[in-house]
């Protein structure tokens, strides 16, 4: 597919994006983010982690910089672009807020993330890999059960973390679900509450965001906001996915995520980044794009041996190549009325209602439009005489897998030992080998496929019956 966008840059979010659940980078989007290096296309992260967590990532991927604590603290490779530090009073207001409501709290500097016990427990990678075991269902229930019993043995002391933020702290995390980070983002309008995890928020700047913090890059870079494209899967992921040109949702990101992203792909666990990619055409090594209709791709493959050549852009058909088309078309549906009729008599009356048919259908769709060549018109049309073929098979109880594979092998038999199509010199039609009819023609392998489905279907019966 074309692009839509010149894309300048590309921003990956790192949990539930660009690792699986595993906690790693899937092959695929190693192999993607190096197609996108080597257009010259700059690919960095947009985080609600720090810097320490993702400086490993920077080097196993060879990532040109990072947007860390959702916007907070900004580096590349060899230096910090941008850091925003939390005020000291509101950090001090925390604490207080912290201790007289019992909510355990963790700051965030460049080097560590540190305070509540329960939450450096909760982000290890042990913690972690142990959450997937819990059903979702008793998740909270074991959480509220863990914190309640760590809390008491290891309780935050406020002298300690006092001391923590005498260094520039750059985010704070606070225990508390959705409702209750409500309550307490109204006691602290003036800071930005976020959230990546169902158990705690993030809180920063109120002026900051990924989406600023990858505008500050873009600043630096030269590029526009526009010319970003981002993929996220969390709620701190919403403004930035409404402000980039082009939004990417994974597949097992929240509905409000999808709600506003301009494009859904596959899940982080399948493929989902590379996918998305290959999607807009912007990974270089995909030069022809594969659909995921494998029957669609057979014909393709047939089409690039005749034609030498294939169709990558969406482009609409002249008038001239419509009607051929619809001659293929037209043929096809005669040969079907042919079968269905008895006798010569009532295949002439089919015949007749045909050309009626067509004429009936000619004046209903004047009315509806202007005449006009429309890709958008063409493709409706097309997809819905598709639509109505498999509605066909339906409604016949027959399996058309098995069959479109059987005129596929057909089709590619008519490809000559030198591996392309020859055509005649005057009516330009493909030619067939001399032993295609005995090694290829379709009708007897139909015959002997629908054979196979209707002994299927009475042995089916037969053991209902039983």
């Amino acid at each position: 597919m074309r692009k839509s966008m010149e894309v300048k840059a590309v921003f990956f979010d790192i949990d539930g994006t660009l690792v699986n659940d595993s906690r790693t980078v899937l092959k695929s989007t190693e192999a993607a983010i190096k197609s996108l290096k080597e257009q010259g296309i700059l690919v960095g992260l947009a985080t609600g982690r720090g810097p320490f967590f993702v400086k490993p990532f920077m080097e196993q991927l060879d990532l040109d910089f990072a947007v860390t604590y959702n916007g907070q603290y900004i580096f590349s490779k060899d230096r910090v672009i941008s850091a925003t530090p939390i005020d000291k009073q509101s950090l001090r207001d925390l604490i207080a807020y912290s201790k007289k409501y019992r909510k355990e709290i963790s700051f965030g500097t460049a080097e560590a993330m540190q305070g509540s016990k329960i939450m450096t427990f909760g982000m290890s990678s042990f913690s972690q890999w142990a959450s997937q075991l819990i059903p979702k269902k008793m998740a909270r229930t074991v959480s509220r059960g863990f914190n309640s019993v760590i809390g008491k043995a290891l309780p935050q002391q406020e002298k300690e973390l006092l001391q923590l933020i005498q260094e520039p702290i750059y985010q704070v995390l606070i225990l508390a679900d959705p409702a209750e980070s409500q309550k307490i983002e109204a006691d602290f309008p003036h800071l930005k509450f976020t959230r990546s995890s169902p158990y705690a928020a993030d809180i920063i700047n109120q002026d900051m965001s990924k989406l600023e913090g990858i505008r500050r890059v873009g600043k630096e870079y030269g590029f526009d906001i526009n010319q970003v494209m981002a993929f996220g899967d969390s709620d701190n992921d919403l403004e930035m996915l409404s402000g980039v040109g082009l939004s990417i949702a994974m597949g097992n990101g929240t509905s409000s995520v999808k709600k506003v992203a301009k494009h859904t792909t596959s899940s982080n666990s399948q493929d989902g980044i590379h996918r998305a990619l290959e999607h807009f055409g912007i990974l270089a090594s995909e030069k022809v794009f594969v659909s995921s209709d494998h029957h669609f791709n057979k014909v393709k493959t047939f089409h690039g041996v005749m034609d030498e050549c294939t169709q990558e852009e969406p482009i609409a058909w002249t008038p001239e190549d419509a009607r051929h088309r619809a001659d293929f078309k037209l043929e096809e549906l005669v040969e079907f009325l042919r079968a269905a009729s008895r006798s010569e008599a009532e295949f002439d009356q089919s015949i007749s209602r045909m050309h009626q048919a067509l004429d009936k259908a000619a004046t209903k769709v004047r009315s509806k439009r202007e005449a006009e060549v429309s890709l958008v018109g063409q493709v409706d049309a097309l997809i819905d005489t598709l639509y109505f073929t498999y509605g066909s098979f339906v409604l016949m109880g027959v399996d058309p897998e098995r069959i479109f594979d059987i005129v596929h092998q057909a089709n590619m038999g008519k490809i000559f030992p030198d591996g392309k199509a020859h055509f005649d010199l005057v009516t330009h039609k493909i030619l067939k080998p001399d032993d295609w009819e005995e090694k290829y023609a379709p009708e007897p392998a139909i015959k002997r496929e629908l054979e196979r489905q209707i002994q299927a279907y009475a042995q089916r019966n037969k053991n209902q019956d039983k």
